[in-house]
Formats: C-alpha cells, sequence, structure tokens
C-alpha cells in the first residue's frame, strides 16, 4: 500500500450546520493534492481539482479555473498515484457505476482504505448540480441549497469523472461512500454528480493510507454541534434533492 495522504479541509458535518468560511486558499490547497473535490467560500459553487488544477462550477454549469486567493471551507483532495485501473462500458446509471466502484475495492481487500477515483470517458448523459454562493453563518448547507441550487444535464459530452470515497466508519468527517464531480474534456463545464450514462471510459484507483485534516482555527467553529446533521440530510445534500 502507498502512504499517499488525504489531506481534508474541516469537516462535513461543519459545512451541513453552515460553517461555510474560508479556512485556507485554494493556492495552499493545491500545494497538498492534485485530485479531489469540495467547495467554496459561502458554497460558491462545486469545486472540481484535477491535474493540479482547481475548477469552479457556476450556477448554470460553466467552469473556471479558480482564483488562488479563493477561500476554502470543505474539500477532500491527494496526489493521484494510481494502483490499478481498468476499462469500463455501458454503465446507465450512478448507482451502477458506485456498484462497479465498491466490487473493485472489495476485491482488493480495501473497503477500509480511502480513495480517489478518475473516471474519463464519453459520457450519453452527466446530470449535475451547482450553486451560487450564499453569505451566511449558521445557515444549513441543505437550505442554501434550497435556495440557490440548479441542475443541468450534459449530454454526448467527453470527460472525467472525480470521485473520493470514505469508509463507514469516518461517517462525519467526511460523506461514506462514493462523492462524484465532473469536468468536460475542454474544461468548460461541470459540477456535483447525481447521475450518469456512460458509455466507455478508463478507471484509475488511488489507494490512499493516511489522512491529514486542516480544522478551521476560529472560535466561531467550537460553538458547531459537529454530530446534528442527519444520515437524511447528508444524502438528500449527496443526491441533489
Amino acid at each position: 500500500m502507498n502512504d499517499y495522504k488525504m489531506f481534508q479541509v474541516s469537516t462535513l458535518q461543519a459545512l451541513m450546520l453552515g460553517y461555510t468560511k474560508s479556512v485556507i486558499t485554494v493556492e495552499e490547497l493545491l500545494k497538498h493534492g492534485d485530485t479531489g473535490l469540495g467547495t467554496f467560500e459561502d458554497v460558491d459553487g462545486e469545486m472540481i481539482v484535477l491535474d493540479g488544477h482547481c475548477y469552479q462550477a457556476k450556477s448554470d454549469g460553466t467552469i473556471y479555473e479558480a482564483d488562488g486567493k479563493t477561500g476554502v471551507p470543505f474539500c477532500a483532495v491527494s496526489f493521484m498515484n494510481t494502483n490499478s485501473e481498468f476499462d469500463i462500458e455501458n454503465v446507465s446509471s450512478i448507482e451502477d457505476l458506485k456498484q462497479f466502484l465498491d466490487v473493485a475495492i472489495d476485491e482488493a481487500f480495501a473497503l477500509n482504505s480511502m480513495h480517489v477515483v478518475r473516471v474519463d470517458g464519453l459520457f450519453n448523459k452527466v446530470m449535475a448540480r451547482s450553486e451560487d454562493g450564499l453569505k451566511s453563518r449558521h445557515v444549513e448547507l441543505k437550505k442554501i441549497l434550497e435556495n440557490n441550487q440548479q441542475d443541468f444535464c450534459f449530454e454526448n459530452i467527453k470527460g472525467t469523472l472525480v470521485c473520493v470515497y470514505f469508509p463507514d466508519y469516518m461517517d462525519g468527517i467526511n460523506a461514506p461512500g462514493w462523492h462524484l464531480h465532473f469536468v468536460s474534456a475542454d474544461r468548460t463545464c461541470g459540477g456535483h454528480v447525481f447521475d450518469i450514462d456512460l458509455k466507455h471510459g478508463k478507471v484509475e484507483f488511488s489507494r490512499i493510507s493516511t489522512i491529514e485534516i486542516k480544522f478551521p482555527a476560529t472560535a466561531e467553529f467550537d460553538t458547531y454541534a459537529l454530530k446534528e446533521a442527519s444520515d437524511k440530510d447528508i444524502k438528500a445534500v449527496e443526491q441533489g434533492k
């Protein structure tokens, strides 16, 4: 097993409960990983980190390379270190893709490890979302998304899924299971993914054995009860509902 690490900013529970202030900058984040996902200060769009670049998906599905000074309240990144890869085709839903990924890490005896995976391919469809920012304090993520989230569908498009996996026992630090974001091959569109239809592609796995977490250093962070976000709310946010 490699000793590559996952670098995470804050915790999912903190984000769910409304801690959306900047913890570090994009420039600092990219020193810790070249592949991953997250969001930006005030939940101003979805973050996709790929090949050492940090992209910001806006509420209309367009993406831009994020300015290095942009604040980051939550993310998980690692340096991609491919230790296995597979070709896949005709995957008609995100649940089918997650099942394929689960089987792959189960067969590698790696269900209790973290993983960063990229899927490069041709997609019949990618259903995704992003959102505009909302300056707020203690406003739950689900409330922000209810007001600011926009859904969109990309069709017949080449691009990359960035997939991050956390095992069940890390629930609360991050979402257990798979979390997927998408960026198009021409780097013009992307977002948080809640369904796909993949024609064919290549999957690369990077198994992670270490985690470093950068917690917010403000007194406000210590006012949050970091186990109050429900599993139901986390699943609803993940599924784009």
